[in-house]
């Protein structure tokens, strides 16, 4: 254990715990500090876990048995946290999206150049075999060229089962910026970066009531657009229709189509490792289940960070901050859009990262996919 990459962990929300179920143990990685504004969760936590210390955010931050920072927080604080972790000389992994800004997600990208250390950032599930096999069968030619695409996240809102779901409806939340990174980094994986983008959005309800836990019946202000659908001009030409919503309730739609000039890929759930990838062929009768042919086998959030940690100078981290600013560009691009009633040329574009290929759980004890 003495190589292993030391993880400092800021941030003990929800969606820690399924973090630190992958990375407490692992043989690449070490969890050596947690901090969150709440000590007590922090001191809860380091209990749980041998030779984990509860650390303030900035003892953290600096703290010397601390490589990478994990970046668990909300989105409005992601890029304070980042740029602090920066500036200490840490490498800085996080939640999506990179920043609530997008001039905040450029100033931790430039901030990371200069002190010549990495940023990451989710979503990880792009990295799992349901969307690596999806690619793997499109880069195939499979469905042959591709034409355009579908992408459709409906949901009647996070506060039914979210205990504090406030910052899903404040500034760098809605369905868009929460649930959109998902959707748009696997839509790069498969069909490459995107040029130019025309949006439209609306707020359906001013507030909002919690559904659960100790607020249960407690009314939160929507300060965010709730409902936001566009178009997305890819660099190679395909044309992406995208619908992300907090104002449904179900939807029988895939949540992402491809369609070529010899057949159709229905992919499963990009908010997951795995699922179904289905083929109908032109001439075909029905739809068919391709096995799975690429992608981390058992994926589980923190397969991100640990391909972040164990990239060489053979390949970049495949969820890396170059991917998660351009996909944010285009998310801000979408609602500015939509304000302005007019078609948006963005500023970034991206590498599409390295497949993965298929990898076995155990495959880690070797450090890894190349």
């Amino acid at each position: 254990m003495g190589d292993a990459h030391r993880i400092g962990v800021v941030g003990l929300g929800v969606i820690s715990r399924a973090y630190l179920d992958t990375l407490v143990g692992h043989p690449l990685v070490r969890v050596t500090a947690v901090a969150d504004l709440d000590a007590a969760r922090s001191a809860a936590v380091a209990a749980e876990v041998p030779g984990v210390r509860a650390l303030t955010v900035a003892e953290l931050l600096s703290s010397p048995d601390v490589d990478t920072v994990l970046n668990l927080t909300v989105p409005a604080a992601h890029a304070e946290i980042a740029l602090g972790a920066i500036g200490h000389g840490k490498h800085v992994y996080g939640e999506k999206p990179l920043a609530a800004e997008l001039a905040d997600a450029h100033a931790v990208i430039d901030a990371a150049a200069r002190a010549g250390v990495g940023v990451g950032c989710a979503p990880d599930t792009v990295l799992g075999t349901g969307l690596q096999t999806a690619r793997a069968a499109v880069a195939a030619g499979s469905i042959g060229r591709p034409q355009f695409a579908t992408a459709v996240m409906v949901t009647p809102g996070h506060e039914r089962w979210h205990p504090h779901p406030d910052f899903y409806y404040t500034a760098g939340g809605g369905p868009l910026l929460d649930m959109g990174p998902y959707y748009l980094a696997s839509l790069v994986h498969l069909l490459g970066p995107v040029r130019a983008v025309t949006g439209a959005s609306g707020r359906l309800r001013a507030e909002r009531v919690i559904g659960s836990g100790p607020r249960a019946g407690e009314r939160i202000p929507v300060e965010v657009d709730s409902h936001v659908s566009g178009v997305l001009e890819h660099v190679g030409g395909t044309l992406t229709t995208i619908t992300t919503s907090f104002d449904g309730v179900a939807t029988t739609a895939a949540p992402i189509e491809v369609h070529g000039e010899t057949g159709t890929l229905a992919v499963p759930d990009p908010n997951r490792f795995d699922g179904d990838v289905r083929l109908f062929e032109l001439g075909a009768t029905q739809w068919r289940t391709l096995p799975p042919s690429a992608g981390y086998v058992d994926g589980a959030r923190g397969v991100g960070l640990l391909d972040f940690v164990t990239a060489d100078g053979q390949r970049a981290p495949r969820a890396n901050g170059e991917l998660a600013l351009h996909v944010l560009e285009t998310m801000t691009a979408l609602l500015r859009s939509s304000a302005e009633g007019r078609r948006i040329e963005l500023t970034t574009s991206a590498e599409v990262p390295a497949p993965v290929p298929l990898t076995a759980a155990d495959a880690w004890q070797g450090h890894g996919a190349g």
